[in-house]
Parts: structure tokens; C-alpha cells; sequence
């Protein structure tokens, strides 16, 4: 099979995370254009034939067919060699390269090594520069010279380091285990680490640990290996760190500094490499940062320390309502921890957690209150997300977590309680997984709301000034800003959150829900089901697409719209209808950004019925989208709902909106401008509605 590393990388994404990814998702991780992938995607199928399976794109990316041919694939997958570098690869051998020369390289043939363009390596080469700047390293370009790398030697390679275990950590511990076994045939490992170094390097470190009392996690390990294998290759070529790194007493006298003086005698013994002291120094910090500290390991001034990690579980049982000051295995666990993890912030080496998004999605409200706590009690300390992530893992063994069954409750205000709310409750729950409920209501509706049973409320206009609640304001889009705004209150709200539902509850909202239904009587139960049917039929009566020559302005389009529906009695008053409308525009734009399309909506005592059309027009109208950008549109929807609904009828009117801006594929669909597809679409959406409310298991 002959594949690229792309469409390998593609397959492979839809493989780990069906039904999650779509074509700008790809476009997005691969960084290239959703054009390329979807050429890549048409090659992918011919590829998937020869294995009788196929790609689907429902909600997402998905490949379908039998388990067992599936399997056949991903057993082919993993043995295959793509005939090109991957993204990744390409910029790893780019950095490979320069990190090795004596002198700047020119464009000319170092584009022709790679096999790319001098556009195309130029372009790699400014994202790296951006990314190197987090180690103090530059690219330097210098016109009819060439191109070099500029910095310290131990920045240098604690960027390469860096760069290969956040990027090809899983393949370098495969090369290490065939390595072990001794069934690695190949002179180098990652396009540099000679493989015979590296082979010595991990029996002689290996041996050395196992008679010391210190002791590593594998990924530390690793690092710790790659750094000496560097050293011994650096040398030889006649790079070595800077002579300012001095020894300094304590770490002379360390167990660290012992070890590394052991290995780099055997080393010695066994290539005849002599490695300086400024490289033990060097080591040394390596290694002082990667260790796990054994437990009986308690010194006097480390009693400062262990008042402010007895503050930090203090502060987190504070905010989950939970008594965790007790624990002495968790305070000697966070204190081991947080004391390697300062020392190695201080000394520059970054921490790789690849669990990092697990967690935060898992254990959203346990990463908020460490987060916070952290951040209290080491203000000078600049925790990553990483490093938080890993803090919690020894909370959450203390919990003996499964998934948090702390369920936040979010109230939606926006002035109509249809349209443009529900994108932003699509866009919240996507966020914040601890976010499980979304209520939406129109302003005027607010009044009548127990707000006590919400832990937030967001509203996508300014309340009025005699409302005297929190609230945070939004973009119905839910930019950048207002994410922080919502993860900013429930950071600072967390011990209200649960003070009311322990963090140990069992209770989730499926139970709830269903002690609930245990209370409807037969014939509540069915009226529901009637309302439902009824809407959903109206709806489609309602319902139309229709072409349009351009009028004058997209306002003439939308009285257009409305003027057969005052014939056949829907609405009431064509004038009202539409100054609502306006009104609703005037509170913030109705184009939805990045389409081209713009969803006109309101409530009125006018609107009889739940009406739906689309008008398509040939020319696209200038008008302002949900994020006050002025976009074109050339195709208009409108959708109107009575003043007067109940729930179940507003979720249903919430849902149709949802549905416009569902995925790509929706928008695509919408934006055609034919009926029978748009309609298929709803279709579907009404029936997975109706099973979703009134089947559930």
C-alpha cells in the first residue's frame, strides 16, 4: 500500500476518535487547508476499498464497515512506512540539521535535502522560530549567508529534547524497547541518537539506578538518556555547554552528582569520551529535576514547604466540601511532587503530561479548585497546564475518583429565549463538560425564573441595572474572552458549587430525571407527546426555500417573507412582526460568522404558529454577524415562534437552531438553498429529538 504521512495521520485520527473529528478539526491539527484534506480524504476511500470498508461523515468522521475488517486496517497502518515525512518529521530533521551545523546552512540546498520547497522551509522555519523562543534558542537568517541557530548550547538541546518527547515521545519508546531486546536494526534512532550510545547508555544507567536509591518515572528516564547520549555526541563534534554553569556545593555534595560521576566514568571507560564538569553540572540539574524523592526523605527546611501543601489540600477540601487535611499519604505525595516540580520550573525543564485533557475533562471541577489553590500559595510560580494536571492525579488517586458526579446547572438569558441562545449553550456545553444542563429564557421570562437552582447564569445582552444578580456576559459565539469570564466564575465559585451536592454524591441527572418521569401522570406524559407531533407538523407545514431575485435590501427581503403569512393567517400584523425582528438585530448582529448565512428570529402575539423559510438570493447582502463583524449573506432565514410556549416547545424551537450550525456538513446544507436536502436534515433532527425526549432508556 502506498500512503502518504498525511493520509496515514488522517486515518489515523478518525481511527482514535470516531465521529469526533471533521474536516476543519483535521485541517486544524494538521495545519493545512480543509481543500487538502479533502483531496487527501477522496484518496483515503480508494485506499479503505481495498479493505471493503468506507468513510462516513455524520456527525463526524467515522470509518465504517465489520470489526474485523477495521482491524485489518489498523494492523496494516502500524506496520506501514509512509513514503514522505510527515509535518512533524520534516520540521524534526530541519532542526536536527541545524542544531548540528558548524556554520550557517544556504536555503538552496537545504530545501533540496528535504525534498520541499524554499516556500515551504522557510515556512517551517518561522513556526519553529516561534516555538523555539520558549528555550531562549532563535533562528537567524542572514541573506546570501544562510540560515543558523542562535543561542546557548544547553538551550539548544534542551529544545530538541523537547520538541522529540512532545512529538514523538510513543515512537521513541518503541525504538527503546525493540532496543532493550536487542532487535533495533538501524545506526540512528530519531534521524540522530547513534543507536550503539544509546544501547550502552541505558544498560550502564539502568545498572547505576538500580544501585542507588534514587529512582525515575519512565519519561524522565528517557529524557535523562537522550541528555547523556547528547552529551557524548556534542562532544565529539565539539559543542559543549557554556563555562559559566559553575558547581555549587550542595549539588557537589548530592547523591544526583554522585550518580552522574559513576556513569560518566563507565562511559568513559567504555569510548574513551572525557565529559567536562560543566556537562556533569549540567547533568546533574537533569537529573536532580526528574527524580522521585523516597518517601522518608523529610529535611528541616522543608518545613516551610510542607505548611504551604498542608494550606493547599486545606484550601482544596475547602472548596469540594470534602475532609482530605487528614491524609498523610496525600500530603507526602503532593510534597514529593510539588518540590520536584519547582526545582524543575527553576531550572527550565518542562513537564510532559500527555493525561493533561483527560483530566481536565474528567475532573473539570477538582482542576479549577488546584488550579486555584495553586496559584494562591505559589503567586511567583507560573504552573502550566501540565503541571496542574499532574497535582490533581494525586487528589484524584486520594478521591479514588471514577468521574466527577458534580453536575452545574447554566440559565441562558437572551431577549428572545430562541436562535443565537442556543449556539451559545451548544458552544458552553463543548467547553465545559461539567456544564450538563442549559436552561434558555427570554428576558421577559426572567422574572418568573427560581434562579437559585442555577450555579450560573449567562445572558448574551446587559441586564437591566435593577437586576441584582451575578451574571456573566457573552457573546452568543463564545469567544476566547468569554471562556476565560466563565472559567474565571466557576474557579471563584467553586465551594458554592458544591456545597449543595457532594463531591462523594452518587446522584446524577439521569436519576433525577428519571425519578422525575416516575411522577408524570399517563395523560401529562401524553399531552406531551401530542404537543410535540403538533409543532413538529406545523413547523413543516410553515416551512419553505424559495429563490429570490435581490431586492433593494435585505429588510424589503424579510417583508417578502412575511406577507404570505398574514394571507394565510399565521401572523397577525405584518408591521409588528417585522419592527420585532429589527429590534432583535439591534441588540447584536444575526449573521453567523464564517457562513453565509444570517437567522432572523423572534417571539411575537402576532406569530400564530412556528414558521420557517429560507430565502436564497444570487447576491450576497452586507450586514453585521453574531460578532459585530460585518460578513455577507445570501441566505436569509427566518424563523418565528408564538409569545406564548411552553417548555417542551422552546427546547423544540431551540433545537431547529441548533441544527443550522450542528457541524459543517448542516451549514453546507443550509447555505444550498435546496429544499429537499434542508428538509431531509430537519427531518432527521425532529426524529432524533423526539426519540432523545421521550426514549430514553
Amino acid at each position: 500500500m502506498i500512503i502518504t504521512a498525511r493520509e496515514k495521520s488522517i486515518i489515523e485520527l478518525i481511527l482514535k476518535k470516531s465521529g469526533f473529528h471533521s474536516v476543519s478539526s483535521i485541517a486544524d491539527y494538521l495545519q493545512v487547508s480543509k481543500r487538502t484534506i479533502q483531496r487527501d480524504l477522496r484518496n483515503i476511500e480508494k485506499l479503505l476499498k481495498q479493505f471493503d470498508l468506507s468513510i462516513e461523515n455524520e456527525s463526524g468522521l467515522s470509518i465504517n464497515g465489520t470489526y474485523q475488517n477495521i482491524y485489518r486496517l489498523i494492523q496494516t497502518i502500524t506496520t506501514i512506512k509512509p513514503f514522505d515525512y510527515s509535518l512533524e518529521e520534516r520540521r524534526l530533521l530541519e532542526l536536527i540539521k541545524l542544531f548540528d551545523a558548524n556554520e550557517p546552512i544556504k536555503l538552496a540546498p537545504f530545501s533540496k535535502d528535504l525534498g520541499v520547497s524554499i516556500t515551504t522551509l522557510n515556512t517551517d522555519l518561522d513556526e519553529l522560530s516561534k516555538w523555539l523562543l520558549n528555550y531562549e534558542v532563535g533562528i537567524e537568517k542572514k541573506k546570501g549567508v544562510g540560515v543558523e541557530l542562535t543561542g546557548l548550547e544547553e538551550s539548544k538541546r534542551k529544545a530538541l529534547v523537547s520538541y522529540i518527547m512532545i512529538n514523538f515521545k510513543d515512537e521513541l519508546f518503541d525504538h527503546l524497547f525493540w532496543l532493550t531486546i536487542n532487535k533495533l536494526q538501524v545506526e540512528k534512532i530519531m534521524y540522530y541518537f547513534k543507536t550503539d550510545y544509546l544501547n550502552a547508555i541505558d544498560k550502564i544507567v539502568y545498572s547505576s539506578m538500580n544501585n542507588s536509591k534514587l529512582k525515575l518515572a519512565d519519561d524522565d528516564y528517557i529524557v535523562f538518556i537522550i541528555h547523556l547520549c547528547l552529551s557524548l555526541q556534542r562532544i565529539q563534534k565539539g559543542f559543549t555547554i557554556s563555562k559559566q554553569m559553575q558547581l555549587t556545593d550542595p549539588l557537589e555534595m548530592s547523591d544526583e552528582h554522585f550518580l552522574v560521576n559513576e556513569i560518566c566514568k563507565k562511559l568513559y571507560d567504555l569510548y574513551s569520551i572525557k565529559i567536562p564538569s560543566e556537562e556533569i553540572m549540567y547533568l546533574t540539574t537533569i537529573l536532580r529535576g526528574s527524580k522521585l524523592v523516597t518517601p522518608d526523605e523529610m529535611y528541616f527546611e522543608k518545613v516551610q514547604f510542607s505548611r504551604s501543601i498542608k494550606e493547599l489540600i486545606q484550601q482544596v477540601s475547602q472548596q469540594l466540601n470534602v475532609d482530605l487535611i487528614n491524609d498523610f499519604t496525600l500530603f507526602q505525595g503532593l510534597l514529593n511532587h510539588l518540590e520536584t516540580t519547582i526545582y524543575r520550573k527553576q531550572k527550565g525543564f518542562p513537564t510532559f503530561n500527555p493525561l493533561t485533557e483527560e483530566i481536565k475533562q474528567n475532573y473539570p471541577i477538582l482542576f479549577l479548585a488546584v488550579r486555584s489553590s495553586l496559584f494562591h500559595l505559589f503567586p511567583n510560580i507560573a504552573f502550566s497546564e501540565d503541571e496542574i494536571a499532574s497535582t490533581v492525579l494525586h487528589f484524584g488517586s486520594t478521591l479514588e475518583l471514577k468521574k466527577e458526579k458534580i453536575q452545574i446547572r447554566a440559565l441562558i438569558i437572551c431577549p428572545t429565549g430562541i436562535g443565537t441562545s442556543k449556539m451559545l449553550s451548544s458552544r458552553l456545553k463543548n467547553e465545559f463538560p461539567e456544564i450538563s444542563t442549559t436552561d434558555v429564557v427570554s428576558l421577559k421570562e426572567l422574572p418568573n425564573i427560581e434562579r437559585n437552582r442555577y450555579q450560573i447564569i449567562l445572558s448574551t445582552v446587559l441586564l437591566p441595572i435593577q437586576e441584582k444578580f451575578d451574571y456573566v456576559y457573552v457573546n452568543p459565539l463564545l469567544h476566547e474572552k468569554d471562556i476565560e469570564a466563565v472559567r474565571d466564575y466557576l474557579g471563584t465559585h467553586i465551594q458554592e458549587i458544591t456545597k449543595r451536592k457532594s463531591y462523594y454524591e452518587e446522584t446524577t441527572l439521569q436519576d433525577e430525571t428519571s425519578s422525575n418521569n416516575q411522577n408524570i401522570s399517563l395523560y401529562t406524559f401524553m399531552n406531551e407527546i401530542d404537543t410535540c407531533i403538533h409543532f413538529i407538523r406545523t413547523l413543516f407545514r410553515n416551512f419553505s426555500v424559495v429563490r429570490m431575485e435581490n431586492e433593494p435590501t435585505y429588510d424589503d427581503v424579510i417583508k417578502k417573507m412575511l406577507i404570505p403569512e398574514a394571507e394565510k393567517g399565521t401572523i397577525t400584523s405584518v408591521e409588528d412582526v417585522f419592527r420585532q425582528v429589527k429590534l432583535r438585530e439591534a441588540k447584536g448582529g444575526l449573521g453567523i460568522p464564517e457562513t453565509n448565512l444570517a437567522l432572523f428570529h423572534c417571539r411575537n402575539p402576532h406569530i400564530k404558529e412556528v414558521i420557517f423559510k429560507i430565502v436564497h438570493v444570487d447576491v450576497p447582502y452586507k450586514l453585521k454577524g453574531m460578532d459585530m463583524a460585518e460578513m455577507e449573506a445570501n441566505n436569509i432565514l427566518l424563523l418565528l415562534a408564538p409569545e406564548k410556549m411552553n417548555s417542551i416547545q422552546q427546547e423544540f424551537i431551540s433545537m431547529v437552531s441548533t441544527t443550522i450550525i450542528e457541524n459543517n456538513e448542516s451549514i453546507m446544507i443550509f447555505s444550498s438553498g435546496n429544499e429537499k436536502l434542508i428538509r431531509e436534515k430537519l427531518e432527521y433532527a425532529c426524529l432524533h429529538f423526539l426519540q432523545s425526549k421521550f426514549m430514553k432508556e
